[in-house]
């Protein structure tokens, strides 16, 4: 009988254990309080994880932010470690949070921030912080003229709360901008809307597909020609979705894509693919290159990516030899209500991560809210078409003298990139997100999937129709993970699905139950036997 209780211990045991496993170690952290001051006595090494490609105007940037904030605070150190891929960051800040090492500030995005959340309280919630009267926006003890927390662009700070809860603050913004060869439209006889429509974009398209006898395209002269080309299919079918007010995901986690809406913008790709008039990036590469080639009548991407497109851009991914001189048009993406636009409001967020040290958070914070000043504000957004998040910055002197100045050279004022600021400058109260949880990024890369898949499986020749679609929906469900279903939290928010480690954790509970329950069983079967 000892030998049985040694059994039942043990199992009692790991079932305790279970729960530290879960976390691979990680304690989690005490919820940040505010410290009544800053304490200047002590020193402060901080990290800042940023995402940058290859434009070291923004190296430069970020570079002068950190002195200048050091300059003020001189206690304070920051080492920036910057990535080439928000993917990136995401996947080492996953890492990073089951061993307690992750950076102090993240540039990041709120589906990624939704994830971080399920471990450990690692991330702050900033609701009151905003409002410490010291430290907070605007506080009376900042050595720096930052914003108050009115200064920052509402919709753009409500993209940036979970659960209503805020976690991040927004940093740069962006939407999407269809960017169009007005000079060949023009000479196949079309104007360039105020604002385009789905039916002229897919219209044009097929009629740019015309031959000549010798196998050239009669609108460009080449023997290359994509019409219509899209960079982010997941932003394509979410806008497509939120424009005929059908269903995505809702707030609760619920995935709702999976419709006859959806099927019916497949059926509309899937008609264009096929003709070859529509591509993708992934498919096809860059739009920009086909753009400034002259390969290319609307080339969809991103407003921060506006440095790239057009026969005079600043920055090019083609000799120069390949580029076509063009006009160049921004308009918003295709529309199905043009008297009801609707566009993506995009771009990256701050987030602080939790410490066992308030002053280290605190310090922390304060390079955070460095970052939304006039200076690195507008200074970051004359690099690419991004749009300042705060009225501050947009209605001082300096911004507004920047937009004025649009083609007067092609680089700082270069026109397509002001242009494409003032797209989303003028359309924010048109813009949308879609809600952020545990999920919403995979759900996320589904969208751009499906997308993806019919174009692919058309230029394959392979039938495209009701039966492909419902093979695809149970495709990309499976492989997005889009079948778990939702949890809602005690308090009736929704955490969306279960990370791993916590379905892995209650597996393992039910197995040591179960296990407990089978061994209690069996020895109240033989002491039974023994009794009689």
């Amino acid at each position: 009988m000892k030998r049985g209780k040694r059994i039942l211990c043990a199992l009692l045991c790991a079932l305790c254990l279970l729960p530290l496993t879960a976390c691979h170690g990680s304690r989690g952290y005490d919820d940040f309080a505010m410290p009544e001051s800053f304490d200047t006595s002590r020193s402060y090494e901080i990290s800042f994880w940023a995402k940058n490609d290859t434009n070291k105007t923004q190296t430069e940037i970020y570079q002068k932010a950190i002195a200048d904030f050091e300059a003020l605070y001189p206690n304070i150190h920051v080492s920036m470690r910057l990535y080439t891929d928000y993917g990136k960051i995401y996947n080492d800040v996953i890492t990073n949070i089951s061993t307690g090492t992750t950076p102090n500030v993240c540039i990041t995005y709120p589906d990624h921030i939704a994830t971080y959340m399920t471990g450990t309280n690692s991330v702050v919630p900033l609701d009151a912080v905003f409002a410490d009267a010291k430290y907070g926006l605007g506080g009376s003890e900042l050595r720096f003229d930052g914003p108050t927390k009115d200064e920052i662009i509402p919709q753009f700070l409500s993209e940036c709360a979970i659960g209503g809860t805020t976690y991040a603050l927004p940093f740069m913004r962006s939407t999407e901008a269809c960017y169009i060869n007005k000079t060949m439209l023009e000479q196949m006889g079309y104007e360039v809307p105020e604002v385009l429509t789905w039916d002229f974009v897919w219209d044009v398209s097929e009629q740019a597909m015309k031959k000549n006898a010798d196998g050239t395209f009669a609108v460009n002269g080449q023997k290359v020609m994509i019409p219509f080309i899209y960079k982010s299919t997941d932003n394509m079918m979410i806008q497509m979705l939120r424009q005929e007010g059908a269903g995505y995901s809702d707030e609760e986690g619920n995935i709702l894509i999976f419709n006859d809406d959806t099927r019916a913008i497949l059926r509309t790709v899937a008609e264009h693919a096929a003709s070859r008039a529509f591509s993708t990036f992934k498919i096809s590469s860059y739009p920009g290159n086909f753009f400034n080639a002259g390969q290319c009548l609307f080339a969809v991407d991103s407003t921060a990516g506006a440095t790239w497109m057009g026969s005079n851009a600043p920055l090019l991914d083609i000799s120069a030899d390949k580029v076509v001189p063009f006009e160049t048009a921004v308009r918003a993406v295709p529309q199905f209500d043009p008297d009801h636009p609707r566009m993506i409001s995009q771009g990256p967020s701050v987030c602080v991560f939790n410490k066992r040290d308030p002053q280290e958070v605190l310090a922390s914070w304060l390079f955070t809210q460095y970052l939304l000043t006039n200076e690195v504000q507008i200074a970051y957004s004359e690099t690419e078409g991004y749009l300042p998040v705060t009225s501050k910055a947009h209605e001082s002197a300096e911004y507004r003298d920047y937009l004025s100045r649009a083609g007067e050279d092609n680089s700082l004022y270069y026109d397509v990139k002001i242009e494409a600021s003032r797209l989303l400058l003028e359309n924010t109260d048109k813009t949308f997100t879609t809600p952020v949880f545990n999920g919403s990024t995979s759900l996320r890369n589904a969208a751009g999937q499906l997308i993806e898949e019919v174009a692919k499986s058309v230029r394959r020749g392979e039938t495209v129709d009701e039966g492909y679609f419902d093979e695809l929906f149970k495709s990309v469900t499976s492989l997005y993970r889009l079948d778990q279903r939702s949890v809602t939290a005690t308090d009736g928010s929704t955490l969306g699905p279960l990370p791993g480690e916590a379905r892995a954790l209650l597996a393992a509970l039910g197995a040591a139950w179960v296990g407990i329950a089978l061994y209690a069983g069996k020895e109240l079967l033989k002491n039974k036997r023994k009794k009689h």
